[in-house]
């Protein structure tokens, strides 16, 4: 196994969680028959903390099964890869259970009802305002319900973000949703909560087509930089790719200012077509940035793929000086962070 490979111990811990399904399950399904979703959740919650303690289990009623086993990262996207990595591993559904490594929407929201501190928080009565600043692939959401003020401000947005994730599910919330405010007040021209799913779907479609931006900058000693970006560009898109390659290119042609000149920026853009090509789905080119007589490519893949050795492997090709090819855990896309979406 690589050194970047995907690692035993939490491989290991998944699969643990397995057998452990397997054992548990009569009882689980005892306290789920029973009514008791909590307590089935409580159940399971044990055995997901050995896969990772932060890990959040849920057990709702399904949507093609009769319940629903969600262990979540609670978008943390640090932990989404190991969530997915969770339900891959599950058996298929059985009509029973289905399994989901995030929070999913409820079919019916405006039937929905929860319990806030003892109140009930009905998604009939929220509402939200809505702006999608220009240019942007989010919208910006201020919430407001009728047992808002009664709350504390931790409280009333932890109810806005749960109710976020049965509007449209959690994934789709870090894709599409920028600031959220939990209002005391009525936003103006405020819209019922139940219509967020269509105005996501007419801000997605404005995204349907591959896009990239191009930006300009400086480096912090002050040398011109030119980058390249996927646009959106958000790591909850690519959950398993969470191995950062890192390729740079030294160019043997640059302007006064560094950047790519005669012959070198067509040897770039053929290199990256190479590199896509042999990527296939394995991995994403999310970002390259030109600066200082080099370019230094983003790749996010995943570690059981062949995007280490495809980078490697091309790098060694390239004639216009010595590349370089580094690799580390990046599973928040942390390093690209200023170009995220």
């Amino acid at each position: 196994m690589r050194e970047f490979g995907r690692t035993d111990e939490p491989q290991d811990a998944i699969l643990g969680f397995w057998e452990w399904w397997a054992r548990a399950r009569p009882e689980v399904d005892a306290r789920a028959d029973a009514g008791d979703l909590d307590g089935a959740a409580e159940l399971v919650a044990v055995a997901a903390a050995a896969v990772h303690p932060e890990l959040v289990v849920e057990v709702t009623p399904g949507r093609s099964a009769r319940r629903s086993l969600v262990v979540s990262s609670a978008g943390d996207p640090e932990l989404r890869p190991l969530a997915h990595r969770w339900a891959l591993a599950a058996p298929p559904s059985d009509g029973t259970w289905e399994f989901h490594p995030s929070r999913q929407a409820v079919a019916d929201p405006e039937g929905h009802v929860t319990k806030v501190n003892g109140r009930e928080f009905g998604l009939d009565k929220l509402v939200l305002g809505l702006r999608v600043p220009q240019g942007t692939p989010r919208i910006d959401i201020s919430a407001y319900h009728p047992i808002f003020p009664d709350l504390d401000d931790d409280t009333r947005t932890d109810a806005t973000l749960l109710a976020l994730d049965r509007l449209i599910g959690e994934d789709e919330v870090a894709r599409w949703v920028g600031d959220i405010t939990a209002a005391t007040f009525q936003p103006i021209d405020a819209v019922a909560a139940v219509h967020l799913p269509a105005v996501v779907a007419d801000v997605a479609s404005e995204y349907a087509v591959e896009q990239w931006v191009l930006l300009t900058g400086e480096t912090a000693d002050g040398t011109r930089l030119i980058a390249a970006a996927r646009h959106p560009l958000r790591s909850v898109d690519h959950p398993l790719f969470d191995l950062r390659v890192g390729i740079t290119l030294p160019y043997a042609n640059a302007d006064e200012e560094g950047l790519p000149a005669g012959d070198s920026p067509e040897a770039l853009r053929a290199f990256e077509e190479r590199l896509v090509a042999r990527l296939g789905d394995s991995a994403v080119l999310a970002v390259h940035m030109s600066s200082d007589g080099a370019r230094v490519l983003h790749v996010y893949a995943d570690p059981d793929g062949d995007a280490v050795a495809v980078a490697e492997e091309l790098t060694a090709q390239w004639t216009e000086g010595a590349g370089s090819v580094d690799i580390a855990r990046d599973p928040g896309w942390l390093v690209i962070s200023p170009f995220l979406s």
